[in-house]
């Protein structure tokens, strides 16, 4: 006979803002920008200047080899952070972040996320929070090549709990 689903755990399980401290911190895997995922990128976001479509453009403005957009690089580590289930039954909503390019990343460069929690506090009705966190992405030379400070509303219980 089958267990009842409600009684068996997620073995995904977010954390809920009261579980993120300020200073608590976690790295993500590491993953290498692929030519397919710039070449994907271009083409659904509508990407398509010549620095990232032609490798002679991207030596003409400087770049060593064919250059990844920011918001590439961007989405590829919040996608990181993603799946790390950090979120997973606890986020509710992206309210915002700030980026800062600090150098560019090139198609072939591996990339990974440390998450900073930098501040983390209830809302007016208790059973949520706001966690606004420091992502910095570091290329596989561990030079920070972004930085991002998103804040996010999230649960202050998981589902089973409440």
């Amino acid at each position: 006979m089958d267990p009842d689903p409600r009684r068996v755990p997620h073995l995904a399980r977010g954390l809920t803002w009261r579980e993120q401290p300020e200073g608590f911190a976690f790295r993500t895997a590491a993953r290498t920008v692929t030519a397919a995922d710039l070449s994907g990128f271009v083409a659904l976001a509508g990407f398509n200047g010549p620095m990232f479509l032609d490798v002679r453009r991207a030596a003409d403005a400087g770049y060593t080899s064919q250059v990844v957009p920011g918001f590439l690089t961007l989405v590829l580590a919040e996608g990181l952070v993603l799946q790390t289930n950090v979120l997973h039954g606890t986020g509710i909503a992206f309210l915002g972040c700030t980026v800062e390019v600090a150098r560019p990343v090139y198609v072939g460069d591996t990339i990974e996320v440390v998450v900073t929690v930098t501040g983390s506090r209830p809302t007016s009705t208790g059973d949520r929070g706001i966690v606004s966190t420091r992502n910095t992405v570091y290329n596989q030379d561990h030079e920070v090549v972004l930085v991002y400070t998103p804040q996010r509303m999230q649960r202050g219980e998981h589902l089973d709990e409440g």
